[in-house]
């Protein structure tokens, strides 16, 4: 079936089109003027017509009528629905019905078009054609001719008695009721006064003999509509009536009107309400909310405007935005410009820049803007803004960069900036811009000052020295502290003569200050090592190991020295072969290429396998690497700790992974006294791994130990908390501190293999191993001998009483695995001769 659709606004009509066509019941064809709608009708057959009320060239009205005159080729009597955008529905409904409409329908309802056009299909009115009416008459010649008289315009009910009246009165809505006055029973009087109290708008004729005009009269001021006075005609009955009915339209229609007008003013007062509670919200807020027209003129500011700018709001509006934009900022930047550009062209739906506003007592002012693009009704591309105040984030930003890039103590630039730095004259090397230079600066035995004055005496120094050496440097060259008493020097276009020259001088100016404390002068020097930046390097890091290895080459020499990198140089080479083997050395602990093999340590008296010794190797190139050749290097590159931290976190996983191993042996190193960081990685690792912490021994050389004896206690003591035991390891290798062996809170003793060894032939060694067992035991600590390599020396060992012991002779180290796996089935019976 096919439904015309009129309708001049496009929006609108692409609306209603798509809600119709969502059925699959009609074809809609759509006409956008009365003129088209014309032709259409008279061309085709169509089904439906829908129409807007004010339509180009014709009003649906008039169309309307037009359809149901029959002129066109559709039937008369086809579903006729009109949408208007101002409503009145008792207006709407007395208009569709003169006009033959089915249903007139506001746009707020376009929901319900399916369903009128379904009902008007089916036969269904949905405006009825006729008004009401309810007569009350008990003479039935006259109800015949007023239902006679009356039945094309009115629909009309008849009641015989005033009590039938008000029954049906109460159960139905009728818009008119012709009353007589002269009823049987209840009286008309009675029944208009029951219908004026319950609904004083009831439009009631009262129909009346010359003998009652003045009953009627009296009904009237009582609330009646009119009368009619009988015999009456047949034109005079129906004037009345119609005036009734249009009386009774107005009535509602003013009602209604009233009910609008009323609704509008509630909603024109919550709307003012909300609008004040909005403007009150916005000016309370410290965020400048904005917007901006398609022209880049401001359109609406709230007060944070004037807080943040000092502009007054009535100065700014309809101004350009831009002209509000910092203009050097803008000149450097042209984002903002460029930025709104791109919004007002649609490209840009949403954006938050960083800029700087100009304040009215020019101050710049850098600001967050949140930029949102919109439309208005005629789809210009408008702007919505936020805008907030962060000069103090900008600042704490620009504070933070500095310190980023800068040492906190002497102002220099640091080692990132360094880096970068370095970097960047190693890429314009490569390019043939240079040569540059590097100087590497050391201060000697500055540890001196920092041990015996403390480190903010320290820190003074290093200011007066950082100063010292800035007097010498070209405004081009930069000075950088990269660590805590060393210094590096970019010389940009340099020759290695000046380069030399220039370290010359700063070792003068170091050697001649005088730092004095407390009436004590010292005196310092410095080493540097010099390299250039010649594009040979595949990049700055290989610049700076050489100013290092020249460096070392300078305090190898004697300190106070400069030394400038060669390759043909034997004591750089030498120096670079050390370095890069260290680097090795770190990659491997640092990518894990850790692997700790285990020794038993069996109890003397019983042969069985009391713990066992963790021992440290690395696999490097898929070669073990023993503790003999990268123990010394660490310690001298100072990275021992990262290897303890390492074996440490091994170590107690193999004790939660093999629960089957009694206790572990672990070394620590010489430094590990002085690492804060040791012991609550101890606590980290057994938490995590969930190993109960007497499983555990820790062994400290003796040495190491007496290096920093206060060091040493609190350390023990520190893993005796936690529940660890301790031991002294290679005991008696400085046998005068026998008397030390009682200040350490230690559980064993471990004797020094150089003397267990040879025992069974050297009185000597007997005697020490003798000695220590016997101040061991006495102190209530048990004894280790390790490097047993043979029968004679363990049975000497079982007859001194010598608690527990290792070596080659009871095991080779290896991996777990190989004691695990066979239960700890190491063959002992072969050590001990049954008694």
């Amino acid at each position: 079936m096919k439904l015309l659709l009129v309708n001049s606004n496009p929006a609108k009509c692409r609306e209603i089109q798509q809600t119709i066509e969502s059925t699959g019941t009609f074809d809609v064809i759509c006409a956008t003027s009365g003129t088209e709608a014309i032709q259409c009708l008279r061309r085709q057959t169509i089904h439906a017509l829908v129409s807007d009320v004010e339509i180009e060239g014709l009003d649906g009205w008039r169309l309307s009528r037009m359809v149901r005159s029959g002129i066109f080729r559709c039937a008369a009597d086809i579903p006729i629905v009109v949408f208007a955008a101002t409503w009145c529905e008792h207006i709407a409904e007395t208009t569709a019905r003169e006009f033959g409409i089915n249903k007139l329908l506001p746009y707020e309802e376009v929901e319900q078009i399916n369903q009128v056009l379904t009902h008007a299909l089916a036969g269904a009115r949905t405006t009825s054609d006729k008004v009401s009416m309810l007569v009350v008459e008990d003479n039935e010649s006259i109800q015949e001719i007023v239902e006679r008289i009356l039945q094309h315009r009115f629909d009309v009910t008849i009641a015989e008695t005033g009590e039938r009246g008000i029954e049906l009165w109460d159960r139905n809505n009728y818009e008119i009721v012709l009353l007589d006055v002269m009823l049987p029973g209840l009286s008309g009087e009675k029944v208009l006064d029951y219908i004026m109290a319950k609904n004083p708008s009831q439009a009631v004729i009262i129909m009346t003999a010359h003998g009652t005009i003045d009953m009627a009269e009296a009904m009237i001021i009582q609330g009646a509509a009119d009368f009619i006075t009988k015999p009456f005609r047949a034109e005079q009955l129906r004037r009345v009536c119609e005036i009734a009915s249009r009386r009774e339209d107005f009535m509602i229609s003013n009602r209604q009107f009233a009910d609008k007008v009323q609704e509008l003013r509630e909603r024109e007062k919550a709307y003012r309400e909300i609008s004040n509670a909005h403007q009150q919200l916005l000016d309370n807020m410290t965020t400048v909310v904005i917007e901006i027209s398609h022209k880049g003129e401001i359109n609406f500011l709230n007060k944070a405007w004037s807080e943040l700018t000092g502009h007054t709001i009535d100065s700014t509006l309809n101004q350009p935005f831009i002209e509000y934009v910092c203009p050097k900022f803008e000149a450097e930047e042209a984002i903002v410009e460029d930025t709104l550009t791109d919004i007002f062209s649609g490209k840009v739906q949403y954006c938050t820049l960083e800029f700087k506003l100009k304040h009215l007592d020019s101050i710049d002012i850098w600001v967050e803007g949140r930029f949102s693009a919109t439309q208005d009704d005629e789809e210009n591309w408008l702007v919505t803004a936020t805008i907030d105040d962060i000069t103090k984030r900008k600042k704490a930003e620009f504070k933070l960069e500095h310190l980023a890039l800068h040492d906190t103590l002497t102002n220099l630039h640091n080692r990132y900036y360094f880096d970068n730095e370095l970097n960047r004259l190693s890429v314009l090397a490569s390019k043939g811009e240079g040569p540059h230079a590097l100087l590497y600066i050391d201060l000697d035995h500055f540890k001196v000052i920092n041990d015996s004055q403390g480190h903010h005496q320290g820190d003074m120094v290093l200011k007066e020295v950082a100063n010292a050496i800035k007097s010498k440097i070209r405004k081009s060259d930069l000075l950088c502290r990269i660590g805590g008493d060393e210094f590096a020097l970019l010389l940009s276009h340099s020759s290695m003569l000046d380069a030399h020259e220039l370290a010359e001088q700063i070792c003068e100016t170091v050697k001649s200050g005088h730092y004095q404390f407390e009436g004590q002068v010292y005196k310092l020097s410095c080493s540097v090592g010099v390299a250039s930046i010649n594009g040979s390097a595949k990049d700055g890091h290989e610049y700076l190991k050489q100013a290092d290895i020249a460096l070392y080459v300078a305090k190898r020499r004697g300190r106070d020295l400069v030394h400038v990198y060669s390759e043909n140089d034997q004591d750089s080479e030498n120096l670079r072969d050390t370095i890069e083997w260290i680097h090795q050395l770190q990659q491997a602990i640092i990518n894990d290429q850790i692997v700790l093999h285990f020794q038993p340590v069996i109890q003397c008296k019983t042969g069985q396998v009391a713990y066992y010794e963790a021992l440290v190797r690395l696999n490097i190139d898929n070669k073990l690497i023993y503790p003999g050749s990268f123990i010394p290097a660490l310690e001298r590159a100072d990275d021992i700790k990262l290897l303890d931290h390492q074996v440490v976190g091994k170590a107690i996983k193999y004790l939660a992974d093999y629960p089957q191993i009694p206790r572990m042996a672990i070394n620590l190193s010489a430094h590990a006294f002085s690492d804060e960081k040791l012991a609550p990685l101890i606590e980290q690792k057994i938490r995590q791994y969930k190993v109960n912490p007497k499983r555990i021994i820790f062994e400290l050389t003796e040495s190491a130990s007496l290096t920093n004896l206060a060091g040493t206690v609190r350390m023990i003591e520190r893993l005796t908390q936690i529940g660890c035991d301790f031991s002294i390891d290679d005991f008696g290798t400085g046998f005068s501190t026998f008397t030390y062996l009682k200040q350490l809170p230690a559980n064993s003793v471990k004797i020094d293999g150089s003397f267990v060894k040879d025992m069974t032939t050297d009185p000597i060694d007997l005697a020490l191993v003798r000695a220590i067992h016997d101040i061991a035991k006495s102190l209530n600590k048990v004894s280790v001998a390790e490097f047993v390599e043979d029968q004679d020396t363990l049975d000497l060992l079982v007859e001194l009483g010598i608690d527990y012991a290792q070596g080659y002779h009871i095991a080779k180290p290896a991996a777990i695995e190989t004691f695990i796996q066979h239960s700890q089935a190491i063959d002992t019976s072969r050590l001990f001769t049954p008694i």
